[in-house]
């Protein structure tokens, strides 16, 4: 990549890392799945206006993706973002969804990948289990699983949206911010009762964090990806796009007062390397014949 790319690519990893700590500190005064609702408004406002309709026949197909990533993913995400009281172990262990993907692919699309990228996914799935016995983790083992299950349904929305035709980068953003809004609002109003009448009293940072999440990391994040999707394949942006967690746990460090322990640099670094080798090894299949194509075009999001 030219030097201009590369500093697309650092925008990219720097949106979607604060968005960790802008959501944190938003969330101390709006509850996770209102925050995400809040979130999905503000985004479908200026991106309604630019939404493409999908092939004829998939809508169902679109609607389970948008509630797959938009109200299973992103409000399990921010419920664990939430419940953990770090950023660190959530930036790190969200990155499962790599392996996961990878995984239904091979179940439900029959998807075929080698010996190494499994592996290398073995190897990510442990790095889970070494992090989980942190005591920064064990001190609240639910964020871990709300992590997990976040993953995994953001997985299944990467895998449900394969198949998609016609819809580019804004339109998937579009119409999951349309397909999320009333269904976060509603468990909102059940797990969170009282939050939607005490928002008019939130402060500025708490707004902060919800535009940042919408216009930041949704819209400029993506937005940049999406430009150098354009120019090279997936597989060669991804690995660049492990700075992401990187950056976060630094700025939990330096912002947030998480402490790592060695566990969870241990297996941040099992997980984070596993999700490396598999992203290698796409870039590898990207470059051999179109025949040889591997199941790993895995396209990458601010994921939380």
């Amino acid at each position: 990549m030219p030097t201009r790319d590369l500093f697309l690519v650092l925008l990219i990893v720097l949106a979607w890392a604060f968005n960790f700590l802008t959501s944190a500190l938003a969330m101390r005064e709006i509850p996770p799945f209102l925050f995400t609702a809040l979130r999905f408004a503000l985004l479908a406002l200026p991106l309604v206006f630019v939404l493409k309709r999908p092939a004829p026949g998939q809508w169902p197909r679109l609607v389970a993706t948008c509630l797959c990533v938009g109200v299973l993913h992103f409000g399990l995400s921010f419920s664990a973002l939430k419940l953990a009281g770090d950023l660190s172990s959530t930036a790190i262990v969200m990155q499962s969804y790599v392996p996961m993907t990878a995984l239904l692919a091979w179940a439900v699309l029959g998807e075929r990948f080698g010996w190494r990228t499994g592996v290398a996914i073995a190897i990510s799935f442990g790095g889970v289990l070494v992090l989980g016995f942190d005591p920064l983790v064990l001190d609240r083992p639910m964020a871990l699983v709300l992590m997990l299950v976040a993953a995994f349904f953001l997985a299944a929305g990467t895998v449900l949206m394969k198949p998609l035709k016609q819809l580019n980068a804004y339109s998937m953003q579009g119409w999951t911010a349309v397909f999320s809004v009333v269904p976060l609002l509603a468990i909102s109003l059940w797990l969170e009762p009282g939050a939607l009448a005490k928002l008019p009293d939130v402060g500025a940072v708490a707004w902060f964090g919800a535009f940042y999440a919408a216009f930041i990391s949704s819209l400029l994040g993506h937005g940049l990806y999406y430009v150098l999707v354009q120019r090279y394949p997936v597989a060669q942006v991804t690995p660049w796009l492990l700075l992401v967690p990187v950056l976060a746990v630094g700025l939990g460090i330096a912002f947030w007062g998480d402490r790592p322990g060695p566990k969870l640099w241990i297996g941040g670094a099992m997980v984070l390397g596993g999700v490396l080798v598999i992203a290698l090894r796409v870039l590898h299949k990207s470059r051999a014949p179109r025949d040889a194509t591997g199941p790993h075009e895995i396209p990458p999001t601010d994921t939380i």
